[in-house]
C-alpha cells in the first residue's frame, strides 16, 4: 500500500524517535508500530466488516488507529465528535459500522453508542507484551482508504470515498508544491475527521517522515506554547483561529518565526485578520482551497506568490477550469463561473448515493464544485461565492461574498453572512447578519451606510441584523440555512443598536476546524 508502507518503515527504523506529541504524551516509533499491531489484532477479533469507525480526539492515537485499520485492508470512517448524538448515530448507521475505536472520555460525552456497536477503548485497552503477528492485507490504489462525511451545510452528510490513490496523489502533490522534507514539523489543530486535518496534518507527515504536534482543543495559550517550545515549520488553521491568535496580547512576532507556512482555509480570510497579522507580526498569511471530495488540497498560495484575494494556482496534477454553470461552456480568464476540477486526487464517489455521484461530475470527468470563481491570466484562482447562495436581484446575479467582504472591512465587524429575502418587486433583496468584534459597536443604519459607497445601490442590504454569534457547523462554516428563518436566527443582540463585549478569541476554546 502506497500510504502504509512508508509509515511503518519510518516507525520501525527509528523506534526511539518521537514522531508525535499531543496533549497527553509523546509517541515514539516503537509505541506507534507495536500499538498499531496490537490494535489491528483487536479489530480483527471483533469485526470482519470492511468499515471501522474511529471516534478519537486530535492526537497520536489517531494515526495509530489509522495504521491498524490499513494493515487489515479496512476503510477508516473518522467520526465527527462535534456532532449531536442523533447525527452521529445516523452516520454510524449509514456507514454500516459495527465497531468503533474510541476512548472513554468520548463515550462519556456522547453517551452509549447504538446497541449493536462494539467498541475498543484505547485508554483502557491492555496491550501488553510483544505485538501479535497480524497478516497484512495489501490493497490496490482503487481501494477506499477513508470515508469522510461532509459537514452537511445543505442537507444530510454524504460519505466521501477517497481511495488509496486519491490520498497518495494529494500527499505527493502537497509535498512537491510546498517542498516539504523530513526536517519539517507540523502543528495540527484541525480535527482529524476534517479532510485537511486528515490528509495534510496527519497522513502527509506520517508518509514523509515528519514530526507532528497535535492539540485536541484550540486554545491560544496551548498553541503559543507549542510554537515556542517545538518550533514547527507548518501551521494550517481556519480564519477564526488566526483571529484568536491576533487578539491575544501574549502573542509576539518571534512566536511565528519558525513557520515557513501559515495557511488559512475553510472560509474567506477577513481583511482585518490578514492585515492585522502583517502589521503586528510581520507575517503574510497564505490562503488555500480544496474540498473533501478532492482529498482535499487543489490550490495553495505559496509565500513567494502571495497576493491578496486569491487562493493560489492549482497544484501540479490538478486540472482546473471555469465554466458557465448553465451551459458547461469553458470561460476565459477573468470571467466568473463554476470551478471544476479533475485529477487523481478527486474522489471515487459518494457512498450509497450513485445519483449524487453522477450529478457531481460533468461529461469530461471534471468534479463540479458548486463554487463560483475566476482564474487570472497567470492561473491564480479567486473564489467569489457558492452557486446555491447566489441571489437574483432585479434580474442581476449577486453573490453574498461581495457584500460580506464589504461588511467585514468595517472595524467593528468580525464576520458577516448575507442571504436572500423574497421581494415582490425585485425577486430577492439581500439581508445581512453581522457578528461584531469584541468591544465593537455599530448600528444597522451605520453598517448600511458603510455599504453605500463600495456597493451599487441594489446590492446594499435591505436589512442588517446584528447577532451575538453567527451559526456555524462543526467545521466552522456559517450555516446560512439557519439564518433563513428570519431575524431571530443566530442569537440576536439587537435590530438597531448593539455592541459586543465578549467574542471567541484570546484564551477561549474554539471548537472545530
Amino acid at each position: 500500500m502506497r500510504l502504509l508502507d512508508p509509515i511503518l518503515r519510518h516507525w520501525a527504523r527509528h523506534p526511539l524517535k518521537v514522531w508525535v506529541e499531543d496533549d497527553f504524551r509523546s509517541w515514539r516509533g516503537a509505541m506507534l508500530w507495536a500499538g498499531s499491531r496490537h490494535l489491528a489484532a483487536a479489530i480483527a477479533a471483533k469485526s470482519d466488516r470492511p468499515h471501522v469507525g474511529v471516534l478519537l480526539p486530535t492526537s497520536g492515537s489517531f494515526p495509530m488507529a489509522l495504521a491498524a485499520c490499513w494493515r487489515l485492508g479496512r476503510t477508516v470512517v473518522p467520526l465527527n465528535y462535534l456532532l449531536s448524538k442523533r447525527e452521529l448515530d445516523w452516520i454510524i448507521d449509514h456507514a454500516e459500522l459495527d465497531l468503533v475505536v474510541t476512548a472513554g472520555p468520548m463515550l462519556q460525552k456522547f453517551g452509549p453508542l447504538p446497541d449493536h456497536i462494539q467498541t475498543i477503548e484505547l485508554d483502557s485497552a491492555a496491550f501488553k507484551g510483544l505485538p501479535p503477528r497480524v497478516p497484512r492485507v495489501r490493497q490496490p490504489d482503487s481501494h477506499v482508504a477513508v470515508m469522510l462525511y461532509t459537514s452537511g451545510t445543505s442537507g444530510l452528510p454524504k460519505g466521501v470515498q477517497l481511495t488509496v490513490g486519491n490520498l497518495a496523489a494529494n500527499v505527493e502533490q502537497c509535498i512537491a508544491w510546498a517542498d516539504f522534507t523530513r526536517r519539517d514539523g507540523f502543528l495540527g489543530v484541525l480535527p482529524q475527521f476534517h479532510s485537511f486535518g486528515f490528509t495534510v496534518t496527519t497522513v502527509l507527515p506520517m508518509v514523509l517522515g515528519c514530526r507532528s504536534l497535535y492539540t485536541a482543543r484550540f486554545q491560544v495559550s496551548r498553541v503559543l506554547d507549542l510554537l515556542r517550545r517545538r518550533r514547527p515549520t507548518a501551521f494550517m488553521a481556519i480564519p477564526s483561529m488566526y483571529n484568536a491568535l491576533l487578539q491575544s496580547k501574549a502573542a509576539k512576532p518571534e512566536d511565528f518565526e519558525s513557520l515557513r507556512y501559515m495557511v488559512s482555509g475553510g472560509e474567506p480570510l477577513p481583511d482585518s485578520v490578514y492585515d492585522g497579522f502583517a502589521e503586528r507580526f510581520g507575517v503574510h498569511l497564505c490562503e488555500g482551497y480544496g474540498l473533501t471530495e478532492t482529498a482535499p488540497v487543489t490550490n495553495w498560495t505559496r509565500p513567494h506568490e502571495e497576493r491578496r484575494g486569491v487562493v493560489g494556482r492549482a497544484l501540479d496534477g490538478v486540472e482546473e477550469r471555469i465554466v458557465d454553470p448553465a451551459t458547461g461552456q469553458a470561460l476565459p480568464a477573468g470571467q466568473d463561473g463554476e470551478v471544476r476540477i479533475r485529477g487523481d486526487n478527486v474522489m471515487l464517489g459518494y457512498y450509497k448515493d450513485q445519483a449524487a455521484t453522477t450529478a457531481a461530475f460533468d461529461d469530461d470527468g471534471f468534479f463540479c464544485t458548486g463554487d463560483m470563481g475566476q482564474l487570472s491570466d497567470d492561473g491564480f484562482l479567486s473564489i467569489t461565492g457558492r452557486i446555491k447562495e447566489m441571489l437574483i436581484i432585479g434580474g442581476e446575479n449577486v453573490f453574498p461574498r461581495e457584500i460580506e467582504d464589504v461588511l467585514r472591512r468595517h472595524p467593528a465587524v468580525l464576520d458577516a453572512a448575507v442571504i436572500g429575502q423574497q421581494d415582490p418587486m425585485r425577486g430577492e433583496v439581500p439581508l445581512a447578519f453581522v457578528e461584531l468584534v469584541e468591544g465593537g459597536s455599530a448600528t444597522p443604519k451605520e453598517l448600511r451606510t458603510w455599504c453605500n459607497g463600495p456597493l451599487t445601490p441594489f446590492k446594499v442590504p435591505r436589512q442588517v441584523q446584528i447577532v451575538e454569534a453567527l451559526p456555524r457547523n462543526p467545521t466552522g462554516k456559517i450555516m446560512r440555512r439557519e439564518l433563513s428563518a428570519g431575524p431571530a436566527a443566530g442569537s440576536p443582540v439587537s435590530g438597531s443598536d448593539a455592541s459586543r463585549s465578549e467574542a471567541p478569541g484570546s484564551e477561549e476554546e474554539i471548537a472545530g476546524a
